[in-house]
């Protein structure tokens, strides 16, 4: 099994309710609270295991901006395990997630380094590294109920952009999404084999605004004339 994300940048509208929710039910989690920093202040900030990045494709009018949730990939061949100095970072054979064994994690940073994705967070409060963990402890928590046991960032999602399954099974929603829409991992060729996956927008026709522009203007001309006449 390896179970991971599938993130529809078609219909992320950005708004942030995942990172939240994320946030919320990690910081009650196994992982322990996830710090922030001057929450009150001029700049707060914090530890995040999801971040939403935003990027202005295109030129206007044709232009579009794309939201981009980022978290942990869960990759297969994680780098961040393979340098990780005490054990502390390790995946999971039997579901493929990746985590921090919070006891063992002396800070040092190195997974951070080794991951291409930006995924991992030192906690300047505990000292360790945090990142995703698919949240482990509400999929596998047999008194949740079995539609919502799935990530936070899944279920709250008002877009219904993301998506939770196992990649290893071809007939999964996760699967066959990936396979119909064209699912991509990010940087594979670095052949760390991310179990994330992302659907690229849609191409729509672009819209002729010129012309809407010029119709709308003969419109208005056209109800004034109208008026006038009467």
């Amino acid at each position: 099994m390896r179970l991971g994300l599938v993130i529809d940048l078609d219909t992320c509208v950005g708004c942030h309710a995942c990172a939240v929710a994320c946030k919320e039910w990690n910081t009650s989690g196994t992982t322990g609270a996830l710090t922030d920093y001057q929450p009150y202040g001029a700049k707060p900030s914090g530890v995040w295991f999801n971040r939403i990045r935003h990027y202005e494709i295109g030129d206007y009018p044709h232009n579009k901006t794309i939201n981009f949730p980022m978290s942990c990939m869960h990759c297969e061949n994680a780098e961040c395990v393979t340098v990780c100095p005490t054990g502390a970072s390790y995946k999971r054979a039997e579901d493929g997630i990746v985590l921090v064994d919070q006891s063992k994690c002396m800070g040092c940073n190195y997974c951070s380094w080794a991951c291409p994705y930006g995924a991992r967070e030192l906690d300047r409060a505990s000292g360790t590294m945090k990142k995703c963990t698919l949240c482990i402890d509400r999929i596998y928590d047999m008194e949740i109920p079995e539609e919502e046991r799935q990530p936070a960032c899944v279920l709250t999602c008002p877009a219904h952009a993301r998506m939770f399954g196992d990649f290893d099974d071809p007939e999964s929603p996760v699967s066959r999404a990936v396979r119909e829409r064209g699912g991509y991992q990010l940087m594979p060729e670095l052949n760390y084999n991310p179990s994330n996956h992302y659907l690229p927008p849609r191409v729509h026709a672009p819209i002729d605004t010129e012309r809407m522009r010029q119709k709308g203007l003969r419109a208005v001309k056209d109800w004034i004339h109208r008026a006038v006449e009467r």
